[in-house]
Parts: structure tokens; sequence; C-alpha cells
């Protein structure tokens, strides 16, 4: 367990981290001082500043270390530590109370993690090992009057016969009908014995203190509180394993990623620089060029083709100068949204783009001292700036990482596809953000990136938006 303020050398603890977990070691942290006030607090203390807090996102999961918001769930991290590892995310709960039941299944749908429907036959087997009233849906409610045998062979089933399950927590207070003592050491029984983890949940830690007393020092550890075991179950799971110390290149032309860098100068790129470089890393751009005339415009029209998009060339933030308008379908529209771009302040060309259709996404980087770049991924458009669902990992990436970042969105229903609306190619997407991840690796002047947005469909995903600008 792990309590830190400043990372003065990343590379270091990446390092040792990684190489530690790998071995089987378990590492669970809180990473203090992530907002200016915390920093003054840290600094004030330690005499250092902290680090910027999405470059430490980033450094924790590819290390594999979780990372905790505080001292209750580094703590609860550490105890699911001491228990079997969850091999999938399908969860039973087994309760004789209804209510910690609902609000585990809610701190667990949350994370990502399931409590799926039982089958009918399974269902049916269960319901007959209790008594009448009880529930066997998932969560199982034995209901008050659950006797110690049946609660025996309920466990059974679950470990025994339920295939789909990966785990299971136990919820059993003291209802004042039942010997706990009896009940504790089956649960003790059960926790060495059963294949698949069990999580106790024991919430009469007053009412049966000796019970509990003599169940923690058999060498186990109880979770009083439902809701933070399923906070802490879902930060392990969706905590992946170290990356492989691997920079993806098929396809990444390094020596001309490094003669276009090399011949850039401070500031933000020209678009034909920006595809040379994209391309270079074999990264799908959308058809652009950009004209100065209305004769140069038209002509670039008649080879695209209807419908197109059209965006200034110059200001860095081309929505708020009114520099962005889609979906033209005809000449006359062209040569009026044209005339009109060419009168804004600081526009030096407009380009003309075919109009692609689909998801919006977004991928950002930033350069951080000492960790390296930082690279973002979410929905794109508005949404990244509005919905604030992003996730991060630290350049290079693997395919592994790229996937496990896409899959943390909160995001990922409408990224897979949901309500009859197809989704994208998750794995163009991934390959996407790999691939950019090692242009970056070989090209640290570059201090910020966006593209913003990629439209996805099922077919592929192209860059429609870049803008990149260099730091020497």
């Amino acid at each position: 367990m792990i309590y830190v303020e400043t990372i003065p050398n990343p590379d270091k603890l990446l390092h040792h981290a990684s190489s530690l977990i790998r071995k089987g070691c378990r590492i669970a942290a809180i990473k203090a001082g992530t907002t200016e006030a915390g920093s003054r607090a840290a600094s004030s203390h330690t005499g250092a500043m902290a680090s910027s807090d999405s470059a430490v996102e980033a450094l924790f999961r590819k290390a594999g270390i979780v990372r905790c918001s505080g001292r209750e769930e580094l703590t609860t991290v550490a105890s699911v530590f001491m228990h079997k590892p969850l091999k999938g995310r399908n969860i039973a709960i087994v309760t004789h109370a209804g209510g910690p039941a609902v609000m585990l299944t809610d701190a667990l749908s949350a994370g990502g993690l399931n409590i799926p429907k039982l089958e009918p036959a399974d269902q049916n087997n269960i319901l007959s090992m209790m008594n009448p009233g009880a529930s066997a849906v998932n969560p199982i409610d034995m209901i008050a009057t659950a006797t110690i045998d049946q609660l025996d062979s309920v466990i059974e089933y679950v470990d025994k016969k339920l295939e789909n399950i990966d785990g299971m927590s136990v919820i059993f207070g003291n209802n004042g009908l039942t010997d706990m003592s009896e009940i504790y050491t089956l649960l003790h029984r059960k926790i060495e014995g059963c294949n698949k983890p069990l999580y106790p949940i024991l919430p009469s830690i007053s009412s049966s203190s000796g019970e509990l007393e003599d169940f923690m020092n058999k060498g186990h550890v109880n979770f009083p509180d439902e809701v933070v075991l399923g906070r802490a179950l879902t930060r392990i799971f969706n905590t992946p394993n170290p990356a492989e110390e691997k920079i993806f290149l098929d396809k990444v032309d390094v020596p001309k990623i490094r003669k276009i860098i090399d011949s850039s100068e401070n500031g933000y790129l020209n678009p034909d620089v920006i595809q040379q470089l994209l391309s270079a890393a074999h990264i799908p751009l959308v058809k652009e060029a950009v004209a100065t005339s209305r004769r140069e415009i038209i002509a670039l029209a008649d080879k695209f083709g209807y419908p197109l998009a059209l965006k200034v060339v110059g200001p860095v933030h081309k929505s708020d100068v009114g520099g962005v308008t889609l979906n033209i379908k005809s000449q006359k529209h062209l040569e009026a949204e044209f005339t009109r771009m060419k009168k804004i302040k600081g526009v030096t060309g407009v380009m003309i783009q075919e109009m692609l259709s689909g998801t919006e996404l977004f991928i950002g980087a930033k350069y951080e001292p000492k960790f390296g770049h930082i690279i973002l991924v979410g929905l794109g458009g508005i949404f990244v700036e509005v919905l604030g669902d992003i996730s991060s990992g630290l350049a290079p990436l693997t395919s592994n990482e790229a996937d496990s970042m896409i899959r943390s969105l909160r995001a990922y229903k409408i990224i897979k596809g949901t309500r009859g609306k197809p989704g994208i190619n998750e794995s163009k997407f991934s390959e996407i953000i790999v691939r950019l991840s090692s242009l970056l690796r070989f090209a640290t002047e570059i201090k910020e990136l966006d593209l913003n947005p990629l439209i996805g469909s099922q077919k592929g995903i192209t860059v429609v938006d870049a803008r990149i600008r260099i730091g020497k």
C-alpha cells in the first residue's frame, strides 16, 4: 500500500512496480495533491509540486497499480487482494437481507461488473434448497429465516454448478435466529475451500463482535459495508495487468517522422504537414485539400463530390470564429461559405473535406515532463469537453492498453452500439491509438495534439480534424 504526493522518477516507479506485479505482488496507491489546492498543501509539506493527475492515472494503469481515493478504499482494496483473484466480471450475491444486496448490485454494476440473472433450471434447483418466499434470480435472497445448512448448500451450488459465475459475495448478519459462530465457521471453510473468491459482508459488528473476532483471527477479512466493497472490487477489476515493454512499429515510418519533425518550426503545424506526419504512422485521414481561391475550391469540390465540409485554416479554434460548415450539397452553398470564411480574421485558406458520417471520437495527447506523452481518448466533437468522459494512457501503448482505455469509458455503450444504432470498429480505433502512441514516442517535440473528431463506423475510423503543436 502506497501513499505518495510526488513522483520524481516515473520511469523508475513504472519499471519496479510492473516488475513486482508480474511476480505476484499486488499494489494499491493513493496519489494525493491532485487539485491546485491539494498541490499547495502537499508542497508546503514536502517542498515539491504534485504531478499532473492525468499523467499519474496513465502511469498507474500502465504499471498495474490500483489507484485509490482515500484510506478506507486503500485498505478495502488491499483486503480484496487477500482473496482468490476474480477472473471474470460475473458475480453472484447470496444474502438474507434485501437492502444490502440491492446496494451492492448498484455499486458493482456502476463499475462495470455483472450480476447476471440465473437460468430458470438453476433458479429452481436453488429454490428447492430454501424456505418459501425466497428468491433465486440473483441476488439470491434466502430471507431472514435462512439456516446454516441452506447457506452451505447455496454456496456449494454457486461454486460448483454455476459455470458462468466468477465470484460471489455472502451477506449475513445476526438475525437473532442463528448461532453466528456456526455461520462464521462455515464461511471460514467455504472461503478456504471454494474455487471462486467469496467476499463476506458481515454487518453485525456490535451484536456479534465476539464471533466476528474469532473469524478475523483465522486470517480473514470482513467487509462490513457492501458499497465500499463493490467500489473496491470494480477498481481492481478495471485496472489492467502491467503493459508489455514493446513499441508497435508495423508500418510506422520512424525516419520519415523524424525528418518532418526536424524540419518543422515551433508552433502549430500546417494541415499539409499534419497529413504527412499522420500518414507516416499509417493513420487514416479524410480526403482533404486547402484552397485559397474560388476557382480552386470549385475544382476540388468537383473532384471530391458532394456533400462536403469546409473549415478555415489559420485560427486555432475554428468553431469559435464560425470557421466550420458541414454538409454542403451544392456549388452555390460552397461559394457563399468560401466567401464568408475568407473574411474571417486570421484565415490564410479554406480546407475542403469529403463529408463522412458516423460516431465522433477523440484522441488527444499532451507532453508531461518526466512522464512523456499522456494520451487521452473519448467521444469527440463537443462531448469531450461537455461530458469530461476520457481515459488516459502513457505512450507507448500496447493493443491491450488501448482496448482497456476504450472499454473503461462511460460512453463505451455508444462505441459498442446501442438502441439500434451501430457501433464503431473497435479494433481500428484501438490500432489508431497505438499507432499514434508510437509516433509520439519518437517525436517528443510534439507538446500538444488533438485528433478531434475522428469519424467512426463499423467499416473503419478516419481522422477528420487534427491540431499539432511543436515545441523544441
